[in-house]
């Protein structure tokens, strides 16, 4: 429905028409009378008009306050609407006055990006940290960091970051670099953190516990060789006799846990590389199920399922490690009745070994903290089973020295599966096998 203003808008208009007419009518001609009362409304419209696009005009000068008609409640409400966008305007200004301030005394640098990569703004730090200056805005970022990962994060996102990034501006500084959408689409906001104090503390943290494990097991091998000696001893009196039996097997649960943490320590501290031995994976998974099947305690069935015979380049006891690891953590977890499947195979991916459950499973929420040290989803069994706790970090380290990834699928009730995916370029040639092994 048509509202007031332009009701009466349309109402002046016909009583202008109106009295045209009846003045045509007493002195003649009324048709031109018409027209030219009509003609005079459609000249106020037109300068009007004009009034309103100089007043838009970005050169020219206010608004008109006020104007008969509708013309003034059109000039007001251009008004409001323009009273309403310098607020918003100058909100945003003080949004990113703050912004830029607050930025600006962080210690970590912060850089916009625009959707090309190139510099929009910075903080005092992302001089510091990145030697980057005001006066490169409008350069892009990878002209400052050209380290390789860097450059495959800005171009993959979150797939490959963040990244560690070695400080050329500050030397000695190792920085974390990290990606976050800001701003209008396709701006990126760079934040680099000074994590170098974190890395030293972590290298200190691994030599004291690489140190005092390996001090630890000269006593530890003495207090071992007493207790087996005590054992084997005919005279020792029958009621200590359980409890040597629990020292001797809490002393060999320490002993695991001891040589667990000296293996991580070595695996964390990269001083050398993986190797690059031509490992035969489908001899050692053989091997590892062959030692798993005279354990006492085991599910019924350990399939074995070779679907290729190439092998992998690194280290043969790494490997070892970390494939023995998955598979006692299949063992353990799987009732006497259940089944471990264990399965080697190979496409244009690269190699796969996995190791499959019908076990307990996993919750949701703990599969991501899996590879963490001393981690136990199920704590009281894990400890009375004799795990370290460790097997998993173990798994994790030497996935990363041979370039692999693990993936964990899991569901209540219904078992696990532990995957390790190796790149192509980690795998020996071809000699074509297949073969399923049962017991």
């Amino acid at each position: 429905m048509m509202s007031t203003p332009w009701i009466l808008a349309a109402g002046r208009l016909l009583l202008i028409a109106g009295l045209a007419l009846g003045a045509g009518l007493v002195f003649g001609r009324p048709v031109v009378w018409l027209i030219v009362a009509l003609a005079a409304a459609l000249v106020w419209h037109l300068y009007n008009t004009y009034r309103l696009e100089r007043g838009l005009s970005l050169r020219e000068g206010k608004l008109p306050r006020t104007a008969p008609g509708i013309w003034g409640l059109v000039y007001a409400g251009l008004h409001r609407l323009r009273s309403r966008s310098r607020a918003r305007k100058k909100g945003l200004t003080r949004a990113i006055k703050e912004f830029r301030k607050s930025s600006a005394a962080l210690p970590d640098a912060s850089v916009v990006l625009n959707r090309d990569n190139q510099i929009v703004w910075l903080n005092h730090a992302a001089t510091e940290l990145l030697g980057i200056r005001k006066a490169d805005r409008g350069l892009r970022i990878d002209t400052f960091i050209r380290d390789p990962a860097f450059i495959r994060y800005l171009r993959d996102g979150s797939d490959a970051g963040p990244v560690q990034f070695r400080s050329l501006a500050k030397p000695g500084a190792r920085l974390l670099l990290r990606l976050v959408p800001y701003g209008v689409e396709g701006q990126q906001l760079l934040l680099g953190r000074d994590i170098s104090d974190r890395i030293r503390m972590e290298k200190m943290r691994r030599d004291f516990v690489a140190n005092a494990s390996h001090e630890l097991r000269s006593p530890l091998t003495v207090i071992t060789g007493y207790l087996d000696s005590m054992r084997s001893d005919d005279t020792l009196p029958e009621d200590w006799r359980q409890p040597v039996s629990d020292m001797t097997h809490q002393a060999a649960r320490m002993r695991a846990i001891i040589d667990d943490l000296l293996t991580l320590s070595r695996l964390e501290s990269g001083a050398h590389g993986p190797g690059d031995e031509s490992v035969d994976v489908p001899g050692l998974l053989a091997l590892i199920r062959k030692e798993i099947l005279v354990l006492p305690q085991r599910p019924q069935i350990i399939e074995l399922e070779v679907n290729s015979d190439q092998g992998l380049r690194g280290s043969e006891n790494e490997l070892y490690s970390a494939f023995s690891n998955l598979l006692a953590n299949a063992v353990k977890y799987t009732p006497a009745d259940g089944q471990v499947s264990i399965r080697w195979s190979v496409d244009e991916a690269g190699g796969h070994m996995s190791v499959s459950d019908t076990g307990r499973g996993i919750p949701a929420d703990a599969i991501p903290r899996l590879t963490e040290r001393f981690y136990r989803v199920h704590k009281g069994r894990d400890r009375s089973s004799g795990g370290t706790g460790l097997g998993l970090a173990i798994v994790k380290h030497v996935l990363e020295r041979h370039e692999a990834t693990l993936e964990v699928e899991s569901e209540l009730g219904r078992g696990s599966r532990f995957s390790c995916h190796f790149p192509s370029s980690r795998l020996t040639p071809p000699r074509s096998v297949a073969q399923t092994q049962q017991g």
